[in-house]
C-alpha cells in the first residue's frame, strides 16, 4: 500500500474512565456502544472507520479534503447527535443505579489532523493506519487545552486551507491557538474551539 495524504478525525468520549469505574458494567456496556454508534451514524463526510478504541473512533479519509465549512459542520453534527443520545440514555436508564451520571460525566472532544504520508494497511477485515502522523493525532488527545469538550485542529490540517476560508469566529465560539511539546515528536501547534456553547 502506498502512503498518501489522509485526513484523520478522532471523536473521543471524555469522562470515559470515570464513568466506567463509577457505574455498573452492565450499564456502561450499553451506554458507551450506543454513543459510539450514534457518532458513526452521524458521519456525513464518508469518513472510513479504521478502529474503534474503547472510548474513541478513528475515522480517516484520503483524497480531496472537505471544505473547511463542511469539516466544521461534521464536527458540530457529531457533537449535537452525541448529546441527543445522551439525553435519551438518561431517560431510558433513569431508574438504573448510575443512570443519573450519564450526562454529567460524559462528553465529547474531536481531534482533527492531516498527514501527507499515511499508509492504510489491511489486517484481516480491518484497515490499520500507519505513519508518524497517526501517532501525532493520537498524542493530540493529550494536550494543554483547559476545557473538556472541543474541536482541535492541527496546524498541519489548517495549513491546507487558505487563510481566507478559515473562520476564526464561528458565531458560537472562536478559534484559540496553542501548542504542546511531545516526547520524540517535538512541539505541535494546533487551534481549538469550545463545543459547549452548541448545547447551552
Amino acid at each position: 500500500m502506498e502512503a498518501e495524504p489522509t485526513l484523520i478525525c478522532i471523536p473521543d468520549i471524555s469522562g470515559f474512565t470515570q464513568f466506567m469505574s463509577s457505574t455498573d458494567i452492565e450499564l456502561s456496556s450499553k451506554v458507551i456502544p450506543s454513543l459510539l454508534n450514534k457518532v458513526i451514524y452521524a458521519n456525513k463526510l464518508e469518513l472510513r472507520v479504521s478502529e474503534i478504541e474503547g472510548d474513541a473512533i478513528l475515522f480517516y479519509r484520503t483524497g480531496l479534503l472537505p471544505t473547511f465549512t463542511e469539516l466544521v459542520y461534521q464536527c458540530r453534527l457529531f457533537y449535537t447527535e452525541f448529546y441527543k443520545q445522551l439525553k435519551q440514555l438518561k431517560q431510558k436508564y433513569r431508574k438504573v443505579p448510575g443512570g443519573e451520571k450519564i450526562p454529567d460525566i460524559l462528553g465529547l472532544k474531536i481531534v482533527l489532523h492531516y498527514g501527507k504520508q499515511i499508509t492504510a494497511v489491511p489486517i484481516g477485515k480491518n484497515i490499520k493506519l500507519m505513519g508518524e502522523d497517526v501517532i501525532i493525532a493520537h498524542r493530540l488527545l493529550k494536550n494543554k487545552i483547559p476545557i473538556e469538550e472541543y474541536i482541535l485542529l492541527s496546524e498541519d490540517l489548517l495549513s491546507e486551507y487558505k487563510e481566507t476560508t478559515i473562520e476564526r469566529n464561528f458565531g458560537w465560539g472562536d478559534l484559540h491557538d496553542r501548542e504542546t511539546e511531545y516526547q520524540h515528536i517535538g512541539e505541535v501547534n494546533y487551534s481549538y474551539i469550545d463545543l459547549k456553547p452548541l448545547i447551552e
